[in-house]
């Protein structure tokens, strides 16, 4: 039994325009349909290929997950971390270790606690409401005369006490009661 249907129809692999006698005919030809065939199973190994690839490099990171105690290479590799910045950590009392012979071994409840009680580094700068007048800061320059102190040790006290500073033009002010809070009383 034949179809006398006739539809006009773009072949999903060649693009070419063509007659179809049914209505789900999607490509011109044998060859057209044998090539789009190819492609499919060619992508289908690749993104087999590449979920293999996938569960073998997240497999050592699994394993990681579900042991209990782990040494610092693994917490380096779980964290993405450096072993240094992990030996900080310790040394900080921030992360519980104990010593079983050579090797430093940490609790991975110990890892999940350290996250939980982590709070949000927020720096607590003055409050808005709260404006500085030049005429109650010193300059820069002025701070190092006055305290003897060099450009790059009065940038490290002001950054790490986290001291706001003034831009007005060239210079930068900072407030006298907290430089003179920080460094001590005006040397004469």
């Amino acid at each position: 039994m034949s179809s006398n249907i006739r539809i006009q129809r773009i072949c999903q692999h060649c693009g070419e325009e063509f007659t179809a006698k049914t209505t789900v005919t999607q490509y011109c030809g044998d060859p057209c349909s044998k090539k789009a065939y190819k492609v499919k199973q060619r992508k289908s190994k690749i993104e087999a290929s590449n979920q293999l690839t996938k569960s073998v490099i997240l497999k050592p990171v699994e394993e990681l997950k579900a042991k209990e105690f782990l040494s610092i290479s693994e917490t380096c590799q779980l964290l993405g971390l450096s072993r240094w910045t992990v030996w900080r950590a310790i040394k900080a009392n921030e992360l519980p270790a104990a010593k079983v012979g050579r090797r430093s071994i940490i609790k991975r409840t110990h890892l999940d606690q350290m996250f939980e009680k982590a709070a949000p580094a927020v720096p607590t700068l003055q409050p808005k409401n709260h404006i500085i007048q030049v005429s109650d800061c010193y300059t820069l320059t002025e701070v190092q005369q006055l305290y003897s102190i060099s450009e790059k040790a009065l940038y490290e006290v002001i950054k790490r006490n986290r001291i706001p500073k003034i831009k007005e033009g060239i210079y930068a002010y900072v407030p006298k009661v907290e430089i003179d809070k920080l460094l001590g009383a005006k040397a004469v």
